[in-house]
């Protein structure tokens, strides 16, 4: 029923760096298995994105986060693009919510 001290101090003596990196082992594989399946992708994906966005051009017929379609006109310095939704009708977006572009144009040729 009760513990001799002999005991009591053994048991409390372990302090072993393997079973302290073993005790610490399944949080860092969870945080290996979020990397590759949330962080990793979702970095790919934002930098997918800023290339697209800064890719754009006059003429490219694109889609807004708000669901808007419409033909760039205009880009600007500030980081927003003027967006021509149906004939006479411009509205400005910012660079940024432009989801996908649907049709791109062709480059002008250089005449050389």
């Amino acid at each position: 029923m009760f513990v001799t001290p002999a005991f009591a101090q053994a048991a409390g003596g372990a302090s072993n760096p393997a079973a302290a990196f073993g005790q610490f082992l399944p949080l860092i594989l969870i945080f290996v298995i979020m990397y590759f399946l949330l962080i990793r992708p979702q970095q790919k994906k934002a930098k997918e994105h800023k290339a697209m966005v800064e890719a754009v051009r006059r003429g490219d017929q694109v889609l807004t986060q708000g669901g808007i379609i419409g033909k760039v006109s205009h880009l600007r310095e500030d980081g927003e693009v003027e967006v021509e939704i149906a004939p006479g009708v411009k509205v400005r977006v910012v660079k940024s919510t432009i989801v996908q572009v649907i049709s791109k144009t062709e480059p002008a040729a250089t005449n050389q």
